[in-house]
């Protein structure tokens, strides 16, 4: 009997676009589902027939509640080497053999810039205005040149938001409770000797961490708080980092002057959320790594995957 796969969460239609899967021969059934599941009873529901499971990023969260309730499931496969969502000690238990691939940095590090850039110009209401036949000319720019940016995080990403700031000809501020003068200044950057003291002197903070327990709500009210309200917030990283509810009420009160945000606690987000309608936030649906540079990455490498756990010899194995 062949392998019964599912690809979840595959907005773009991408999964085959991107690989080969005929290189599987008949090994494998795919299935491939562009919708997104909400609520664990309906993952449950969906893939209680499948052998293997691919999954994008965190869109779907495999935790041990589910792991257990999918007792035909022997393979999962995530695109990139981290993915939070998923308890990989609950699928070392099941016997779940768990993969990842590759993934660039360089994608949500050119988001990051495209977020700041349509906050700092004013992209969205004056295109709105030119589209609809309204003022031309409504809003004053920030200037970027001579202006401060701090960078929560200097790995493989935040690394090129600090030299490409530094090419705009800002004074860039880096840290991160591990980071050192020395890696701050390979990046272009100064060490700032707290993150208080990088929110503070900061004309644009970007986020760039691993979320974990010691990141989780780094940035709280009491941190916003130390932000100019002239300010800017953009988080490319992870929802989790930014107390959500904080920084929903600073912005809701202006007391920075704007987020540019690519993640959220709940994804998608709901219809419902007042992050949809704030006139100070910019805001996309988590692309940070959706190009085709990454996509021509992952679903290859995801095929790979598969023919390695087949052929009893995985790779790349979380």
């Amino acid at each position: 009997m062949p392998m019964k796969c599912a690809v979840l969460d595959d907005y773009q239609h991408a999964a085959t676009q991107f690989a080969h899967w005929d290189s599987l021969g008949e090994q494998v059934e795919l299935t491939v589902f562009t919708d997104h599941l909400t609520g664990e009873d309906a993952a449950a529901e969906r893939l209680t027939e499948f052998d293997a499971v691919v999954l994008m990023r965190e869109r779907t969260p495999f935790p041990e509640s589910l792991l257990v309730r999918l007792p035909r499931l022997r393979l999962v496969v995530t695109t990139g080497m981290r993915n939070a969502s998923i308890d990989l000690d609950a699928a070392r238990r099941q016997g779940v053999t768990v993969c990842g691939t590759a993934s660039n940095s360089s994608p949500p590090a050119e988001l990051t810039w495209a977020l700041i850039l349509g906050l700092a110009r004013r992209l969205v209401p004056e295109t709105a205005a030119l589209r609809e036949r309204g003022p031309w000319q409504q809003t004053v720019g920030t200037d970027l040149h001579g202006a401060t940016l701090g960078v929560l995080g200097l790995g493989k990403i935040g690394s090129q938001v600090a030299r490409v700031g530094a090419a705009f000809g800002m004074d860039v501020l880096a840290w991160s409770s591990s980071l050192t003068a020395e890696r701050a200044a390979a990046a272009g950057a100064g060490l700032a000797a707290s993150k208080e003291e990088l929110l503070a002197k900061a004309d644009v903070v970007s986020v760039h961490l691993v979320l974990s327990d010691r990141t989780r709500g780094l940035l709280g009210a009491d941190e916003l708080a130390l932000m100019k309200p002239t300010a800017y917030l953009i988080n490319t990283s992870r929802a989790a980092i930014v107390h959500q509810g904080a920084l929903l009420e600073a912005l809701k009160q202006e007391r920075i002057a704007g987020a540019g945000l690519d993640v959220f606690d709940q994804e998608p987000l709901p219809a419902s959320s007042e992050f949809r309608d704030l006139p100070n936030v910019l805001a996309t649906p988590h692309l940070g790594y959706v190009t085709e540079l990454n996509y021509r990455t992952f679903f290859p490498q995801v095929v790979e995957d598969i023919q390695g756990f087949l052929a009893g010899t995985p790779l790349r194995v979380l």
